[in-house]
């Protein structure tokens, strides 16, 4: 981690109120992750203890301590996309992502009306059926 970007990033958000999510977000979006020397470095930016910034990281799931850099889809399983039938999809997704990509289950995309819903990168896919979950994961 580069770390006169992060201070660029952290310098970004000088002064707002509330800096801390902003300042980790740009942090996972530009280094993949937020780490713990990331995480020190933020709590002193901010006078916060790196306890509670690693509070922060741990509890959001969009935040992660290490870099992973296989593309992401994001399935949402919250209750209205499983009343529209995408529990019937996971197997064909599981299967598509092998290995080469990261298929991550989120609660809540916002499609609720138009599941079952997914996320690749800031790509919203909405009723998709088993053919359009593989090739959504085989295009990742």
């Amino acid at each position: 981690m580069n770390n006169a970007s992060l201070d660029q990033i952290i310098a970004s958000h000088a002064g707002r109120p509330g800096a801390l999510l902003p300042i980790l977000h740009d942090v996972q979006h530009a280094f993949g992750c937020v780490d713990a020397a990331a995480e020190a470095t933020i709590a002193r930016a901010l006078n916060l203890s790196r306890a509670e910034v690693h509070g922060v990281v741990s509890f959001y799931h969009d935040f992660t301590e290490t870099h992973d850099p296989r593309p992401e889809v994001q399935l949402c399983r919250a209750e209205a996309c499983k009343a529209r039938g995408v529990e019937a999809l996971v197997a064909a997704a599981e299967n598509a992502a092998g290995n080469r990509v990261k298929l991550k289950t989120v609660y809540c995309l916002g499609l609720c009306s138009s599941g079952p819903a997914a996320r690749v990168g800031d790509s919203l896919h909405a009723r998709l059926d088993e053919a359009g979950i593989v090739q959504l994961v085989q295009n990742a």
